[in-house]
């Protein structure tokens, strides 16, 4: 498989060890074809989040979403999630406009009229003649996998198993039960910078003292620990302050404590390529990030609670804050990363995530297959 279109000399220094490398060269966040390289490797070739399993089902039971570069169909067949091709097998024509959903029992092309059920089997093919056989000519089914209430679908059909992606991040995960939890609050963010430059934000709390003063109140930005486990994910802890209860504004819970999680603790957790995932004793908060260009990405913030909670303005009005500060601080590095005068940078001593992040990035250039797949 070839690699990313980045000299492999420019990632030598980012795979240095950890107190020796710097960050990737300036190609990797603002190059074109790095980043069309990037959406069917690292996006479609891997396991991309798509969001809530039950989200989804409620607005229609097809949705076509674009992974990466590939068109997928999602379908619900008695609220059971399935992935497919967005490609009818007659002449390749979308079955549904990307980012379209509707609610009906077949899957319809509008070009020839070929129809499908929600399974991917032909139900019709019109003026085929009698000896066609529609048995051989069902939709491709794509891996699908609903994990704790959100979908997550491999667009190429390439990648390990979901079990082997997520690895050690399940142990972390599975005690918040998010399955159980609901959406309270949901926000959508257009940010002027790549993809990994608000990943590589995340991972770090360096930045903190400076513009999160919020959050320190709260959170001791030296405290805690990052995690190097299996599975194709990077995070870690924070812990919260004596007098703090939750990440929120004057470190009050307004909410209900989640049963069996370590009360002190915030756990970051960043499942590749897209998801982000931060853990608090009384809410789940993820990104899901999607590339627009090599310097813009949309990022969906979604709050989940437990179904009694009527009130989560407590932790949406903190997080909504501390985003805003997180995304000026990645635009002005995605400037940065423009000029022609920017030099791939060193990591401080408590950047190992941003290290495990950067590795795992710069080692999926050189070797995708080998990173990525079985």
């Amino acid at each position: 498989m070839v690699g990313a279109p980045i000299e492999p000399s420019a990632l030598e220094a980012a795979l240095r060890p950890f107190g020796a490398s710097t960050m990737l060269p300036a190609a990797a966040y603002v190059a074109t074809d790095v980043l069309a390289w990037e959406q069917r490797h690292l996006f479609a070739g891997s396991w991309v989040a798509l969001g809530r399993t039950a989200l989804l089902a409620e607005a229609g039971n097809q949705h076509a979403r674009t992974v990466g570069d590939v068109g997928v169909l999602v379908t619900f067949d008695d609220s059971t999630p399935r992935a497919f091709a967005n490609v009818c097998r007659h002449r390749g024509h979308e079955l549904l406009a990307a980012g379209a959903a509707t609610d009906r029992p077949a899957v319809l092309c509008p070009y020839h009229g070929w129809s499908y059920g929600l399974d991917g089997r032909v139900r019709t093919a019109p003026r085929m003649g009698e000896g066609f056989d529609a048995t051989a000519y069902g939709l491709i089914e794509l891996p699908a996998v609903d994990w704790h209430g959100w979908l997550f679908v491999n667009a190429t059909g390439t990648a390990r198993p979901f079990a082997a992606h997520v690895g050690a991040l399940a142990g972390h995960v599975a005690p918040y039960r998010p399955e159980t939890l609901v959406i309270k609050a949901r926000h959508e963010y257009e940010v002027a910078a790549n993809w990994k430059v608000i990943a590589e934000n995340y991972h770090e709390c360096y930045h903190c003292p400076l513009i999160h003063p919020e959050l320190c109140a709260v959170s001791p930005p030296n405290s805690g620990s990052n995690w190097r486990e299996p599975g194709t994910w990077v995070g870690g802890s924070m812990d919260l302050r004596d007098h703090a209860d939750t990440m929120s504004l004057d470190g009050r819970s307004h909410g209900i404590p989640l049963a069996g999680v370590e009360p002190r603790l915030v756990r970051y957790l960043g499942l590749f390529p897209n998801m982000l995932i931060s853990l608090h004793p009384d809410y789940v908060l993820t990104h899901l990030l999607e590339p627009l260009s090599p310097g813009a990405s949309r990022v969906t913030c979604e709050w989940l609670f437990p179904a009694e909670v009527t009130d989560p303005s407590y932790a949406v009005d903190f997080w909504d804050l501390t985003n805003r500060q997180d995304w000026a601080a990645c635009e002005s590095v995605q400037r940065g990363l423009s000029s022609p005068h920017f030099v791939p940078g060193p990591l401080a001593p408590n950047e190992n995530a941003v290290y495990d992040w950067v590795t795992l990035i710069a080692r999926a250039y050189r070797d995708p297959l080998a990173e990525l797949s079985t």
